[in-house]
This record gives C-alpha cells, sequence and structure tokens, in this order.
C-alpha cells in the first residue's frame, strides 16, 4: 500500500508515544516489549515509558515488515514477552481489531483505493466497494464477470482474502 498510496499508508496503524507529550513513538517488532521497552507487535501500539524510542511514527509498511513478517505471525492477534510483563498484553484479535478500526476511519475515496488494492487478492473479480469492516471480515461490492453489484463476504486471512 505504501507504493500505490503512500498517503493512506499513513492512516492506518500509526504508533503512538507512551505518554503524548515525549517523542518517543513505538517500534514495530515481532513481539511487544516490557513497559520500559519501545518495541511492539500491536497496531498503533505505543512506545516505552524509559525506553529511546524514535522521533516519528511508525506506520502500515512498518507493521506488514516487522510485525507480520511473512502473514503468519501477529494475526489476529499480537504477541508479548511472558517476562516482565508487555507494556500492553494481546487480548483476542486486537491487531485485526486496529487494522479494522482505521480502515474504517478513510474517507470514501480512500476506501475505494483500499478496495483496488485488496482486488488484487481476490482472483477473477473486481471489488467496486468496500461496504463493511470488521475485525474479521470485509464486505465489499464487486464485479466477477457475470454478477455486477454482487455483495460478498471476505475473510481476511493475514494479508490475503478469500470468499465466503
Amino acid at each position: 500500500m505504501e507504493i500505490s498510496a503512500p498517503k493512506i499508508d499513513e492512516k492506518v496503524c500509526v504508533t503512538k508515544s507512551q505518554d503524548n507529550s515525549t517523542a518517543k513513538y513505538g517500534v514495530y517488532a515481532a513481539e511487544t516489549g516490557a513497559e520500559s521497552e519501545d518495541g511492539t507487535s500491536i497496531c498503533g501500539g505505543k512506545g516505552g515509558s524509559s525506553g529511546s524510542g524514535i522521533k516519528s511514527p511508525e506506520y502500515f509498511k512498518e507493521f506488514r515488515e516487522k510485525t507480520l513478517k511473512d502473514g503468519n505471525q501477529n494475526w489476529p492477534m499480537s504477541t508479548g514477552k511472558k517476562e516482565g510483563g508487555a507494556k500492553q498484553g494481546p487480548t483476542a484479535k486486537d491487531n485485526a481489531k486496529a487494522v479494522a478500526g482505521d480502515l474504517t476511519k478513510l474517507t470514501p475515496e480512500e476506501k475505494t483505493i483500499v478496495a483496488g488494492l485488496l482486488a488484487k487478492t481476490i482472483e477473477g473479480g473486481e471489488v467496486v466497494e468496500i461496504r463493511a469492516v470488521s475485525s474479521t471480515s470485509v464486505m465489499v461490492n464487486f464485479c466477477d464477470g457475470l454478477n455486477f453489484g454482487y455483495a460478498g463476504y471476505f475473510e481476511v486471512l493475514g494479508s490475503y482474502a478469500a470468499r465466503i
């Protein structure tokens, strides 16, 4: 998404600073670190309280590269360190819910762009409109060559979508 629509990339999974007053933003990692560490595996996660952090937030691109990796990690739920207690413990479908929440905040035009990008993962059809987004599925209107405006549900599987 960062190549096709960089402005949208900067609206999804934006890391936050620990106390909103310092420029110590979270850094995407394979697992969420302890309270004092900056690493987070949660979409939009926070920086650590005593870690060095980074001066600007990270976005969906870094979340995908550092946290989701090949799509088999941290989806739909993040992971956290067992020892020392993670600053934000994993909760059921936390990453799926966070990504879905960010997508619902996009403008209609941006949702259309995301639908087009999603269409690349849906073989044999063209996504016309995103109708609804939840933590585990996306409802879209699409044309499959035979039916125009057909509404279908797609289950989000890592970085892929499958029609259900």
